[in-house]
């Protein structure tokens, strides 16, 4: 192919017909024309040399010049010359500027043709991957309707028509059959730039899949009636979501539910029959527990605030409904809260008050030197630690029935001692096992849990750090955490230092 030979207006309609096709601009399109030529010409005249081509937008005449730099001293003689030079052939160009030299149109060969046409190809496909990010950077969020081209082990490929998409294996719903050519709904989760272009990750596994199809089903919600407050799933099993009203005449269940059941049941049908339950959401914590255990009725809740922890006590006949399949219910109706929901038949929660009773009596006991009767009597009162009686007032002892002043005033002196002398105790063993001042200082957790740290041989903030949340969980024990996650999140925080220390160095 012979540019010199291509009528001047083909290379416009075919940057147009590109343009087209591609969704990109069609300046991108010619300017890697402009690119390719350039780089035939410096492969017939020179690669190192300075050569510019330009196509006019207009009537599609093709230019090519090569550029040399006017300068003092030549560095490059390929892209260079002197100032003498330049006055020795009268070009009339001074230091610092550029001396164009207009080139014969070329004649391109199998491989320079070959060339462009890859230059070209490369150029576009950037153009295009960067259009496909400013498209759909701004959809992270949205529902999205594409065709399946691929499926493998791993992951799942999506054709959008002017882009494709990735599901990966774990933002599938299990079991799903899915096969080349059909139909999908999926949810945009993430839209990133990578070295091989924009890549948009979606997911039928996420929380926000969820409550997005809610907000196409259900009007109320898109208009903003009626609120999602949470989601708690279980991909193509079972999902608990808590709506709320902001007007009062409108139900939230009844809306998302819908005519016989139409609402909630499309939504069950995109899901692969995924069961959906609707909470009510309300702003009393008890109350929307209860309701997310549904269909279980608890006979009793005690709730742990310091620990975000409730301990709810179900009827004998009902812990099956409570528990559910292999723990699902109870664990989606805590992950729906945001509680730790702890299961109790009635019989159990009895025999836990009495053991937890009995220990705290005996502690009572021997750190206050104060007989069984007086020990009942403070643990029926509600106090659970030393430090409890120790920071209560004199009046708040003397409102137990049978305690006069004396009675409260020796308790109250014997439990501020207990605690001075635990504190000083606690203080001395950790100096004893040279604990550092970074992991002594550390807020998030008592001197006591430092001190059974150190004693593990852990005793610098960057040895608690490297720990795993089940690691520190199994050293310090549910007294100290509810979970692992709760464990996971102290690590965390121990952390925190490492990431400054970057941002330093940075």
């Amino acid at each position: 192919m012979e540019v010199k030979s291509l009528p001047r207006l083909e290379l416009i309609q075919v940057a147009e017909a590109v343009s087209r096709e591609k969704s990109i601009d069609k300046e991108e399109v010619i300017t890697a024309m402009e690119e390719a030529i350039e780089k035939a010409a410096r492969s017939k005249y020179g690669l190192e040399r300075d050569i510019r081509a330009n196509i006019d937008r207009k009537n599609g005449s093709i230019n090519i010049a090569q550029f040399t730099e006017v300068v003092e001293i030549v560095e490059n003689e390929s892209t260079q010359m002197t100032y003498n030079e330049s006055q020795r052939r009268n070009l009339n160009v001074g230091i610092g500027e550029f001396y164009k030299q207009s080139l014969p149109p070329i004649d391109f060969g199998r491989i320079a043709a070959q060339t462009a046409k890859q230059v070209i190809s490369q150029k576009v496909r950037e153009a295009e991957r960067q259009r496909q990010f400013q498209e759909y950077k701004d959809r992270v969020g949205e529902i999205v309707v594409g065709t399946i081209k691929r499926v493998d082990n791993q992951s799942v490929t999506i054709d959008l028509g002017r882009a494709e998409a990735i599901i990966k294996k774990d933002q599938m719903i299990p079991r799903e059959q899915l096969r080349p050519g059909d139909r999908l709904r999926c949810f945009i989760i993430e839209v990133s730039e990578q070295a091989k272009g924009p890549q948009i990750f979606m997911s039928r596994a996420s929380n926000d899949f969820l409550a997005a199809l809610f907000t196409q089903e259900v009007p109320e919600i898109y208009d903003g009636i009626i609120e999602i407050k949470g989601v708690a799933r279980e991909p193509g099993s079972r999902a608990k979501i808590s709506a709320f009203s902001n007007d009062p005449s409108i139900d939230p269940v009844g809306a998302c539910v819908g005519m016989r059941g139409s609402r909630v049941q499309a939504v069950v049908s995109e899901l692969q029959g995924e069961k959906i339950e609707i909470i009510p959401w309300t702003e009393d914590p008890v109350t929307f527990v209860i309701n997310a255990l549904a269909p279980a009725v608890p006979s009793k809740v005690v709730m742990d605030e310091d620990a975000n922890r409730m301990e709810v006590v179900i009827p004998d006949d009902q812990l099956s409904l409570a528990i559910g399949r292999r723990g699902q219910n109870v664990r989606l109706a805590s992950q729906l809260t945001g509680w730790f929901v702890d299961i109790l038949t009635e019989a159990e929660e009895s025999e836990k008050r009495q053991e937890e009773f009995s220990e705290r009596s005996k502690i009572f006991i021997e750190a206050l030197d104060i007989d069984d009767v007086i020990a009942h009597l403070m643990v029926s009162e509600g106090f659970i630690s030393i430090s409890d009686i120790a920071e209560a007032s004199i009046e708040e002892l003397m409102s137990i029935e049978g305690f006069d002043e004396d009675i409260s005033s020796e308790l109250s002196e014997r439990a501020k001692n207990f605690v001075k002398m635990e504190n000083e105790r606690i203080e001395n063993a950790l100096k004893e096992l040279k604990v550092k001042d970074d992991l002594y200082d550390f807020s998030e957790l008592s001197k006591a849990s430092i001190l059974t740290l150190a004693e593990n041989n852990i005793k610098t903030l960057d040895e608690l750090a490297e720990l795993d949340s089940s690691e520190l969980f199994s050293i310090l024990g549910d007294k100290v955490f509810l979970n692992e996650g709760d464990a996971g999140s102290v690590i965390m925080k121990a952390r925190q230092h490492w990431f400054a220390e970057d941002n330093v160095d940075d």
